[in-house]
C-alpha cells in the first residue's frame, strides 16, 4: 500500500526579527542565516518522495520572494496571533486551497535537513492520525503531522514536546532522522548542524562551500575547485595555505571559506572536508 503524500507547511518570521538567540554566535549575517536555513530546509523538503508541496506562512517581502522562487506556495500571515496561529492558517490553506489531504507542520531552521530522512518521519508518522517529532534536546517539536481531516492542533513554543504528548500526538521514537530534528537556535546548534552537513544556503552566507578539487599546481600551490553547481572557481597559495594543506588530489572534496559576491567572489581557505 502506497503511503499517501503529506503537504508540509512551516512558518518564517520575518528574518530581521529571528533567532535572535544566535546572534552572539554570527552577529549580523543573523537575518541572512533565518532566511538560508529556510531555503536549505524547502529544497530538501522539494526533493522528499514523501511530500506533496510546500506553505510557508511569512510576512516578509523579501523573504516570501525566495522561498516563492525556491518552489514553496507562500502566504502572508494573516492572523499575526503567533506561531500556532500561522500553522493553523496555513494548514487551512493547504487543505482548502491546494486541496491537501495529509499535513504537517515543520520547523524552519532545519538547515541539515535530509530529503531521505524525511521520508522516513512522514512515512512513520502515516500509520498515526497525529503524529510529532521532538526535537534534539527533547524539549520542543520539530514536525507535528495530522493525517487526512485530522485537525493538526499545533502546539508549538517552549516545552511542545510535552504539550503535543498531552494533546494525543504520538511521539515518533526513530533512529537515522537527526537531521529532522535539529533545529538551529544558538551557536552550538549550528556547529552540530554543520557537521552534520548543512545546505548550500547556510554554508554560501556563512563563507563555507563544499567543492571538489579539480586541479592542484604544487608548485605554484595553486587551482581550482568545482563547486557542487558545477561552477569552477580558482584558489591561490594564501588560500592553500591557509588550510593547513600540504597537497592536494584532483577528485578530493573540501571545504572553502570565501568572501565576495559573483564574479569577485574568491576563495579565501580550502582545506580537507571533515564532516
Amino acid at each position: 500500500m502506497t503511503t499517501p503524500k503529506t503537504t508540509v507547511v512551516i512558518p518564517l518570521k520575518p528574518p530581521a526579527e529571528g533567532k535572535s538567540r544566535l546572534a552572539p554566535a554570527v552577529g549580523s549575517l543573523r537575518p541572512r542565516l533565518a532566511l538560508a536555513f529556510a531555503l536549505d530546509t524547502v529544497a530538501a523538503a522539494r526533493q522528499c518522495a514523501a511530500v506533496a508541496g510546500l506553505v510557508a506562512v511569512c510576512d516578509d517581502e523579501h523573504a516570501s520572494a525566495a522561498l516563492a522562487l525556491a518552489g514553496a506556495s507562500v502566504i502572508p500571515d494573516t492572523p499575526a496571533a503567533g506561531l500556532n496561529a500561522a500553522l493553523a492558517h496555513g494548514v487551512r490553506y493547504a487543505r482548502t486551497v491546494l486541496g491537501a489531504g495529509a499535513v504537517a507542520a515543520m520547523s524552519a531552521d532545519l538547515p541539515a535537513l535530509r530529503s531521505l530522512e524525511l521520508a522516513r518521519a512522514l512515512t512513520a508518522a502515516a500509520a498515526h492520525p497525529r503524529a510529532f517529532l521532538a526535537d534534539t534536546q527533547g524539549v520542543g517539536t520539530t514536525l507535528l503531522a495530522a493525517a487526512a481531516g485530522v485537525p493538526l492542533r499545533p502546539l508549538f513554543g517552549g516545552e511542545s514536546r510535552a504539550a503535543h504528548a498531552a494533546s494525543g500526538a504520538v511521539e515518533l521514537r526513530l533512529d537515522g532522522v537527526a537531521s529532522v530534528r535539529r533545529d538551529v537556535d544558538t551557536g552550538a546548534d549550528l556547529r552540530v548542524a554543520l557537521a552534520l552537513g548543512a545546505g548550500r544556503h547556510t554554508l554560501t552566507t556563512l563563507g563555507l562551500m563544499q567543492a571538489t578539487a579539480y586541479t592542484y599546481s604544487p608548485d605554484s600551490r595553486s587551482g581550482q575547485v568545482l563547486l557542487d553547481d558545477g561552477t569552477p572557481l580558482p584558489f591561490d597559495s594564501a588560500a592553500f595555505d591557509a588550510g593547513g594543506l600540504r597537497l592536494l588530489r584532483p577528485g578530493q572534496r573540501v571545504r572553502i571559506e570565501t568572501e565576495g559576491n559573483g564574479p569577485d567572489r574568491r576563495i579565501t581557505l580550502i582545506t580537507l572536508q571533515t564532516f
